[in-house]
């Protein structure tokens, strides 16, 4: 395996609950690029309580930041990044061991663009396993229209195609990771690349919207949830993003 550089990227507000364990498992991944040089950077979006001081004990660049607009944290954290892989992950989530190992593997063979994970909530429910159907559903015309079903979780590619397909869209509110995933896989196509998903790794994330809302939330505020889905409405994206807490 190649010598790298890796820029891992962490949009957090107010994350103290759950940006150490973030931390740690990047840590553990680190430890098996040993050869490679890894920058883990913090973007502290708005935060009033010890995320920023978390991050900078585990040695993580930390940049305020005070949009609220998730593809404007994200760019925000990949504008300061000086690795030729970016890694893209949120707070709350946890990679395996094997995950930044397996980043770089798939990327040097040359036959993937770039790509996403598998994701495994730290619980599960009836009530989850509906809502995670109700979403697939609403979602199908979208993975139809882009003519895949891409996966996300955690984003990995290079920085120079990162920068090619223009980031993350900051016209949207919510899915971008959607849109994201689907304009990196057209690059990967015009090149005869693939877009990926780690086979052998995952992320553990957390299931704490579940906890906030209930699991049955998604279903029973379906309006809401339809509104969510245009990626355009702020007002809905507030209220289950940006101004929960």
């Amino acid at each position: 395996m190649s010598n790298h550089t890796f820029s891992i990227i962490i949009p957090a507000h107010n994350e103290e609950q759950y940006i150490g364990a973030c931390l740690e498992a990047i840590q553990l991944a680190k430890a098996e690029v040993s050869d490679s040089h890894v920058e883990v950077i913090v973007v502290a979006n708005r935060c009033t309580d010890k995320t920023a001081e978390i991050a900078k004990s585990f040695g993580a660049k930390v940049i305020d930041n005070q949009d609220k607009c998730i593809s404007m944290i994200r760019n925000a954290g990949v504008r300061a990044a000086e690795g030729d892989i970016i890694v893209t992950i949120d707070a709350d989530s946890c990679m395996t061991k094997g995950s930044l190992k397996e980043i770089a593997e798939m990327l040097e063979c040359g036959k993937y663009v770039g790509g996403g994970t598998r994701s495994k909530f730290d619980r599960i429910s009836i009530g989850m396993l509906f809502s995670g159907a109700y979403v697939a559903v609403n979602l199908f015309p979208i993975m139809v229209k882009n003519k895949a079903a891409l996966s996300g979780g955690m984003f990995w590619c290079y920085k120079t195609d990162f920068e090619k397909i223009g980031g993350f869209d900051e016209t949207l509110i919510s899915l971008e990771d959607m849109d994201f995933a689907a304009r990196l896989n057209k690059l990967g196509v015009s090149r005869g690349q693939k877009f990926g998903t780690l086979k052998k790794s995952y992320i553990l994330t957390s299931s704490r919207k579940f906890d906030e809302f209930g699991d049955w939330y998604l279903i029973k505020n379906r309006k809401l949830t339809k509104r969510i889905f245009t990626g355009k409405d702020r007002e809905a994206a507030d209220g289950f993003y940006y101004d929960v807490r």
